[in-house]
């Protein structure tokens, strides 16, 4: 589990812009403890740096405090995180001037399941991103086809079309 305290590093002004009344402690460790490592995998994946994907996490959970949303249930909070985490990656990317190259030793480090294989997850890596993103959703994060298609804002056939079209590109990638 990541530690609470590693992620959250937000400045004097903005701890005074945030309500302190939205939200308890215990209540916003609570969620951290249930999406943190999940959000670090996608964050992960999409940067390929650590300190990138920490630094998303920061983001993601600072707005979470800040805006103290209202979910209807459970799939609406999970579905939020998601999407919030992966516009903020595509906000990191976007402000990155020059693209960084990770060696893939380097992607070792990252905290997934001891089921998973290793050699698989950098192929899955390497795809574009459109699949590769709904790839590592429900796959590595087990989510359905309904979840993902929430959370990316698309419809369950486009989810359905990149998971084949995605499996395809995977299967001939690992074929060469």
């Amino acid at each position: 589990m990541l530690p609470f305290v590693t992620f959250i590093r937000v400045t004097y002004e903005e701890v005074n812009q945030v309500d302190p009344l939205n939200y308890q402690t215990s209540e916003i460790a609570a969620v951290y403890d249930k999406y943190a490592e999940m959000l670090f995998r996608v964050a992960y994946t999409e940067l390929l740096s650590k300190e990138d994907a920490e630094d998303t996490i920061s983001e993601v959970f600072l707005k979470f405090i800040k805006r103290a949303p209202k979910f209807s249930d459970a799939e609406h909070e999970k579905a939020w995180f998601l999407r919030v985490t992966i516009n903020q990656c595509h906000d990191m990317q976007r402000k990155r001037v020059v693209r960084s190259y990770t060696p893939l030793e380097e992607i070792a480090e990252l905290p997934v399941s001891q089921k998973t294989d290793h050699f698989l997850l950098e192929e899955v890596l390497v795809l574009p991103e459109k699949f590769k993103i709904v790839l590592i959703l429900h796959y590595f994060e087990e989510l359905s086809i309904e979840e993902i298609a929430s959370a990316l804002r698309i419809s369950k056939a486009a989810v359905k079309m990149r998971l084949v079209r995605g499996r395809e590109s995977l299967r001939d990638r690992m074929e060469r």
